[in-house]
């Protein structure tokens, strides 16, 4: 039974940083995909970044430079850095995993991920 649960959300201010976190459990991390993605109400949830299980990475054209993802399979986590947030950073935050790798070559999609978390709230105030 595979388990994403993200922590690390809450209130930034623009222009700083946080680091959201998702824990992993019930299954090889290790080989999994993992992805983050991000939904504000009235808009369709968007991929923000991904990492294979090769440590390749995809990022969306609007987080480039500002938003980086890691994993630490040693401790099944994988990490969303987020710097010089804006207000469109704003929303609620999901992990996400799949037992295959996807393309980092071409934007991912919600419905190439098996696996997510509950979600967790992400406010940039100006």
């Amino acid at each position: 039974h595979v388990q994403l649960m993200e922590s690390g959300g809450g209130s930034v201010q623009a222009g700083g940083s946080l680091k959201l976190s998702c824990a992993a459990s019930g299954y090889k991390y290790s080989s999994f995909c993992m992805a983050w993605f991000r939904q504000v109400p009235g808009k369709e949830r968007e991929g923000v970044a991904a990492i294979d299980s090769d440590g390749l990475t995809s990022y969306a054209n609007s987080v480039k430079g500002r938003f980086t993802i890691s994993r630490d399979n040693a401790k099944n986590t994988v990490y969303l850095e987020v710097n010089n947030a804006t207000r469109e950073d704003s929303g609620m935050y999901y992990c996400a995993a799949d037992y295959e790798d996807v393309s980092m070559a071409t934007m991912f999609t919600e419905n190439q991920f098996e696996f997510w978390g509950q979600g967790i709230l992400v406010t940039v105030s100006s």
